[in-house]
């Protein structure tokens, strides 16, 4: 399985709203992103960051394909779902709605070396 499907931290819930803690640790940068439907980004890889992913809403087609063993994978990921990626897996979003995510690098995409962005 090319994705981890993780579990958030901690959550609480009362009358007045909820909260959900996603990680306390391991993680240098976090990203809000947006993406209208009918859009596809990614098709790229990281070498050094492993991500991380929480849908707040929306839904988007993930298609994977790990570099080293040249398996491919498929998934529907829907609000909700937070997952894993590590490195070396290329990743590419074919949304289907209107999309609001929360995304999780371990090591921060802007290196000394450069942009930890690579494609094939």
């Amino acid at each position: 399985m090319l994705i981890k499907y993780l579990d958030v931290d901690f959550e609480f819930s009362d009358t007045r709203g909820s909260i959900k803690q996603l990680v306390h640790d391991n993680w240098k940068q976090v990203n809000f992103i947006t993406s209208k439907a009918g859009i596809i980004r990614g098709n790229h890889y990281h070498k050094k960051n492993i991500e991380a992913f929480y849908i707040i809403s929306g839904e988007f087609e993930l298609e994977l394909k790990d570099l080293s063993s040249g398996l491919y994978e498929k998934y529907l990921i829907k609000q909700g779902d937070f997952f894993q990626i590590d490195k070396g897996v290329i990743h590419s979003f074919k949304y289907i709605k209107d999309t609001s995510l929360i995304s999780m690098y371990s090591e921060g995409v802007q290196t000394p070396e450069g942009m930890d962005i690579y494609t094939e």
